[in-house]
């Protein structure tokens, strides 16, 4: 018989003893253990399904490593403490190691390489300290960075194995609590997901990123490059730091993408709009560029030598002067340079732009020192800092390896009125006033940032300071029906900018002057130019919601909203003399709504021409809820590339007579499914009575492409649990059983927008929440449109970091 190497002794001193013991080689694929020299930092963490998943964390120590089964897989979120088993020390050789372990062997089951990189201690610490039961370290892997903690807890009663606790350090990568367990699903060698391994299949059968290294496509040399969708910035409120960033000016311009070739240039918008005859004169200095590339930049004009906007506007009305600040090569003489990291593509663009035409200029950068750099762009009064991973490559859509950060800066200001509210006792806005040469001047108003108490307090000292006439002279259009006080009530507010008229751009209150000011004041709203009127008209019959609430609700939640909704083409839910009355979908557009609200020319199946709507920005939502509109419902699909859908919607819709805890249930299940085909989705409240799950998808696809899997994959469930799930819509078969609503997923269907008022009792909102919370939700509408400010808090938490966001494709199934 084979040496089955299970002994109970072992060699003293054989840090490897007790792995080789527990194996037997002859009929296991792992390793065998012998001690070696490695390069002492290495770091990897594999996924392991045996009797219970789990992943498996191993540091080099000493020539082996050191491991630890982590229960519920690593956690982002500080606060959470992951229970992490100390078991075996294993071989160098098993770092890797990916494959499947015979049933019945020890650690039978799949195990999958899921992170790898190198690790360090923190500065003062060692490994040695392990020995004492804690190890405070650092990470650089492809998955987990930052700082992390092991602490070794105090064994109970006759308890053998040795338990410890895992824990995230707060910094620049703290997160989600299961960001990380599901986002990444994927091998980090081979791309495979778990049942891939499982099956034993080469490779991935999906379309994965390229790797880093991989050979760069090519396309015609001196071709002028396609339209690529941008990167785009994620907003926080801290510069990340570490060498491993650089910082570059944060412009305040239009955002554009220019390609050239053959002596020709054209600019496209973030969108993939030619605005090339509104550029003239940046598409004729890119012309004169050598060979062909396509930059990313932003289009500012200059101000007492600072960027301004309204100076840009009236130039490309006028003609006037402007200069592309290009920050971003993504394409060369026919190289694909997005899989280079960030430096190396910045160097070849400033090769390319050196002693080329002044109107195209080299936005320069900093690497490290991002707090300063933006210390100096608030003093200067420019917008802010955008940080980039210096090592990272090239991708389109919203992701964490670009971040922005805004100034903000903060004043103190004289109350010199107010502007009743019709939903609530207290105020829709303040008018502020500020010490000019010649006395107090307006300064514009501030109408977010309060919560109930204090807005009571400030009311009912507004009251005892009332006056008939204005001690300030204001446009009469902004202060009609105020009521004026005497201005000797002063408050904080935090604001972006001052117009060139003295007014405040996206205003937010912070206290009382003579008080300590609010810890986390509420996003301000967008500065939004359009007119709403009869804004006190009843929009939802059952609650004391206005037409006026709404369009506040939209303005406010507006840079949260329009990731999702902006620029992909929208049916409305309109109602124009409000839920209670007749409401109607609409997707074409008239010309009835206004400059804000925009059309797009979609042909449907007989070739004939329609105007869809789509918006791209707050003053556009607004303009719709000025025509009657409150829900919005979007296209999978951007307007720039209608063809290409960019997510995946499973509705699922319950019968009747199913608690929310089934719905629940079921989304639950879904990820589990989509994860196992190595897909990361994400739950949406619907503000209904279901939950969407949204798949996120690189617009790589048609839509064909897109439904079929959608309807193999829902059919599939229905086939798999005919008792809990159906694929038709017919509602004589739906008794009981939850519809997974795969229809939302052909092209010119929608689905509602997270972030969406719908036309329902209370003014419910479609809202983002994570996996995490859904399990402890009761509801699938416990949010309205009147908790603004919760919604912007929670977006800026990390329970929804990274919400909708993934690099993937389809699989085949």
């Amino acid at each position: 018989m084979p040496d089955r190497r299970r002994r109970k002794g072992a060699p003293d001193g054989d840090p490897l003893a007790t792995y080789n013991a527990k194996r037997d080689f002859t009929r296991t694929p792992e390793p065998a253990g012998t001690p070696g020299a490695g390069r002492a930092d290495r770091f990897l963490v594999q996924k392991h399904d045996a009797t219970r998943l789990h992943w498996d964390l191993r540091l080099e120590v000493d020539g082996v490593l050191k491991s630890w089964a982590v229960t519920r897989g690593p956690s982002l979120d500080p606060d959470e403490k992951r229970l992490a088993v100390r078991t075996e020390d294993h071989p160098l050789s098993y770092a890797t190691f990916e494959g499947v372990i015979p049933k019945g062997e020890y650690g039978g089951g799949t195990v999958m390489l899921w992170d790898r990189g190198t690790w360090s201690p923190v500065a003062g610490k060692s490994a040695a300290d392990l020995e004492q039961g804690h190890l405070h370290f650092r990470l650089d892997g492809e998955r987990m960075r930052g700082e992390w903690m092991l602490i070794r807890l105090k064994p109970r009663g006759r308890e053998s194995r040795e338990n410890w606790l895992l824990r995230k350090v707060r910094d620049d990568s703290a997160g989600a609590t299961d960001a990380l367990v599901e986002q990444a699903l994927t091998s980090v060698a081979t791309g495979r997901t778990m049942a891939e391994i499982a099956e034993g299949k080469p490779g991935p059968t999906r379309a994965a990123p390229a790797k880093r290294n991989a050979a760069p496509t090519r396309r015609r040399s001196g071709a002028m490059p396609d339209f690529h969708a941008p990167q785009l910035c994620t907003l926080q409120d801290v510069v990340p730091s570490g060498g491993g960033w650089l910082h570059e000016i944060k412009f305040d311009g239009y955002r554009v993408l220019v390609s050239t070739g053959g002596g020709k240039a054209r600019v496209f918008t973030r969108t993939g709009l030619d605005w090339t005859d509104r550029f003239p004169a940046i598409a004729r200095a890119a012309a004169a560029l050598p060979g062909s590339v396509l930059i990313d930049g932003e289009v500012v004009a200059f101000r007492d030598g600072r960027p301004d906007f309204s100076t840009l506007k009236t130039a490309i009305a006028d003609g006037g002067d402007m200069a592309l600040m290009a920050f971003d090569l993504i394409e060369q003489d026919g190289e694909d340079l997005t899989e280079r990291p960030t430096l190396d593509r910045k160097a070849r663009l400033r090769a390319v732009l050196d002693q080329g035409p002044d109107a195209i200029r080299f936005s320069e950068h900093v690497v490290g020192q991002g707090e300063a750099l933006l210390e100096q762009m608030c003093r200067d009064g420019l917008e802010g800092v955008v940080s980039k991973r210096a090592d990272a490559p090239y991708r389109s859509g919203r992701t964490r390896a670009w971040i922005k950060v805004k100034c903000i800066q903060r004043g103190r200001f004289r109350v010199v009125g107010w502007l009743a509210s019709d939903k609530r006792r207290g105020f829709r806005s303040l008018l502020l006033g500020q010490e000019g040469a010649d006395g107090l001047v307006y300064a514009g108003k501030v109408g977010t940032g309060f919560d109930a108490s204090t807005m009571e307090a400030v009311r009912a000292t507004l009251d005892r300071l009332a006056r008939t006439t204005p001690t300030v002279a204001a446009p009469r259009a902004m202060v009609r029906d105020a009521h004026w006080v005497t201005p000797s009530l002063s408050v904080e507010v935090a604001y972006a900018e001052a117009t060139p008229d003295g007014l405040l751009r996206h205003a937010s209150f912070l206290g009382l002057a003579d008080a300590a000011p609010a810890a986390a004041p509420a996003a301000p709203a967008g500065a939004v130019s359009v007119n709403v009127t009869h804004r006190s008209r009843p929009i939802f019959p059952d609650s004391d919601r206005t037409k006026g609430d709404l369009a506040d609700y939209y303005a406010t939640l507006a840079p949260l909203m329009l990731p999702f909704a902006g620029n992909r083409p929208v049916s409305l839910v309109r109602c124009p003399q409000g839920r209670g009355r007749r409401c109607f979908f609409q997707k074409h557009d008239a010309g009835s709504f206004g400059e804000h609200v925009h059309r797009v020319a979609i042909r449907d199946k007989a070739g004939v021409s329609d105007d869809y709507l789509y918006v791209d920005d707050a003053d556009g939502l607004v303009a719709c809820v000025q025509m009657g509109g409150i829900e919005f419902h979007g296209w999978g699909s951007s307007v720039a590339a209608i063809e290409r859908p960019d997510r995946m919607v499973f509705d699922l819709d319950p019968d009747e007579g199913l608690a929310f805890a089934d719905t629940r249930k079921a989304a639950e299940h879904l990820k589990e499914q989509l994860a196992e085909l190595g897909l990361t989705s994400f739950p949406l409240l619907s503000g209904g009575k279901g939950v969407h799950v949204v798949v996120p998808l690189r617009p790589d696809a048609d839509w064909a492409t897109v439904k079929h899997f959608a309807e193999r994959f829902a059919r599939a469930l229905a086939t798999m649990e005919p008792d809990r799930f159906v694929a038709t819509m017919s509602k004589s078969r739906r008794a009981g059983r939850i519809f997974i609503d795969w229809l939302r997923n052909q092209r010119g269907s929608t689905a509602v927008m997270p972030y969406s008022a719908r036309a329902r009792s209370g003014a419910p909102v479609a809202a983002p929440v994570s996996w995490t919370e859904l399990r402890a939700i009761d509801t699938a509408a416990p949010w309205s449109i009147a908790d603004a400010a919760t919604l912007i808090a929670r977006a800026q938490g990390p329970a929804l970091d990274g919400w909708g966001v993934a690099d993937q494709g389809l699989p085949a199934i």
